[in-house]
């Protein structure tokens, strides 16, 4: 994501000074703190507000015990009733903004087998990702996670990765993002039929290149840098 603050705020329409310590990254990895764009209703007035907020990027409700594989993805085709994730399917949904994501493909060399990372991106210089959300309380603080549903990858993401997130465009955005929830089982199934039409319009537009294999180790690079989504050759 390289986009500041103020550039999400204009995209997505929403109030500002919710996440003002985020700076942009080319690089998140599981367990992240990444920014969302969501909508919720004011208890008091019941005005409906859109804002930019902090989320780590792995899905962890209340109700679920510790796990050691971050919840980081969930599936379109079971999001509306596994029981993970319905209950935010239904009222919690939010947009993870993103400029693009890194997959990998192999390739052999000296007889070792290697991974190429891949930078997946769109025409729009911000693409935006249906996301669903949870808040637990961790000592006294509230913590807000999320996970990004993923579909089967088409045209040129499907390349490089059989899977891919499920893009959203900005005709959609104030249905996928209002905090009224989907009671019933047609509507779940309508928005998850809406979100398949959608993304398969937008896979259309997606493109990939190859970068630099330093994306490989996110521990040892500097996520500020952009040179992480710059293309490179490849044999």
């Amino acid at each position: 994501m390289d986009q500041k603050t103020d550039d999400l705020i204009q995209a997505f329409v929403a109030e500002g000074n919710d996440f003002e310590d985020w700076v942009p990254s080319y690089s998140i990895a599981p367990t992240d703190v990444t920014p969302i764009i969501r909508e919720r209703k004011r208890s008091d007035s019941g005005e409906v507000t859109r804002t930019i907020d902090a989320a780590v990027w792995d899905f962890h409700p209340s109700f679920m015990k510790e796990s050691k594989r971050p919840q980081i993805n969930a599936r379109i085709e079971t999001v509306a009733t596994n029981g993970l994730w319905k209950g935010a399917f239904a009222s919690s949904r939010c947009i993870v903004p993103m400029r693009g994501y890194y997959e990998w493909s192999e390739f052999e060399e000296s007889g070792k087998t290697l991974k190429q990372p891949h930078f997946i991106h769109g025409e729009p210089s911000t693409l935006a990702a249906a996301g669903i959300y949870t808040a637990r309380k961790v000592n006294d603080a509230w913590v807000v996670s999320t996970a990004i549903i993923t579909r089967e990858a088409r045209d040129a993401s499907g390349e490089v990765h059989d899977r891919m997130p499920v893009f959203l465009v900005p005709d959609v955005y104030d249905e996928w993002l209002s905090p009224e929830k989907l009671a019933t089982e047609a509507e779940r199934e309508g928005m998850v039929s809406l979100l398949q039409d959608i993304s398969s319009g937008v896979a259309s537009t997606i493109t990939t290149y190859a970068v630099d294999r330093r994306v490989n180790n996110s521990r040892m690079i500097d996520p500020q840098d952009s040179d992480l989504i710059k293309p490179v050759e490849t044999v």
